[in-house]
């Protein structure tokens, strides 16, 4: 369970955003863990409490909760993308997430403005980049049966090509892009 931070209710321009316009954080601080227990065994939580969590929205069987006024969320640790460097972590902090499980932190390389024939494109007409560098990978999955995480193969500063749809996209406030995907959206080593 993790307390939801709070909704940004200005732009960084300063601009005061209505209540509506606000989006809402999939970030929290990690509150409470359960048993950590699927099926009749025991596996070790990649959280602490206290941890900054960047989250999915789109979770499946996240439940959104409000415990003495404030917002919480339970969820799946298979759901966290991965630990933020603080509190109320801003986009500037994407470069520090250690992702958890088989996630893997790619800085997302630019792809050129002009094709090899000389024909300048439009942002309208280049393609979603497909090929990104290694900047942290988690520790891997954990195997359920035997609760042996396998090692994920990818290491920092490896580039890859990855599936076009994969992944959450971020972007820092500077433009630089990142995505989050799992360690199987990877195709391949570059």
């Amino acid at each position: 369970m993790a307390k939801v931070a709070e909704a940004e209710e200005k732009t960084s321009g300063g601009i005061i955003l209505p209540t509506a316009a606000q989006k809402r954080p999939t970030s929290g601080d990690v509150v409470a863990l359960g048993d950590s227990q699927v099926g009749t065994k025991q596996h070790p939580f990649s959280l602490t409490i206290g941890d900054t969590v960047l989250y999915s929205k789109f979770g499946i069987g996240a439940i959104d909760l409000e415990i003495q006024g404030e917002d919480h969320v339970m969820l799946r640790e298979d759901d966290v993308i991965g630990i933020m460097p603080s509190s109320n972590a801003t986009a500037a902090e994407i470069p520090h997430l250690v992702p958890i499980g088989d996630r893997v932190l790619l800085r997302v390389d630019e792809q050129g403005e002009v094709t090899l024939g000389g024909v300048i494109l439009p942002d309208a007409a280049k393609e979603r980049p497909l090929i990104g560098t290694v900047v942290r990978a988690g520790p891997g999955k954990l195997d359920k049966e035997s609760g042996e995480r396998k090692a994920i193969k990818v290491a920092e500063g490896d580039k890859v090509v990855y599936f076009k749809y994969a992944g959450d996209v971020m972007e820092t406030p500077s433009g630089e892009k990142y995505v989050v995907l799992h360690e199987n959206d990877i195709l391949c080593k570059a």
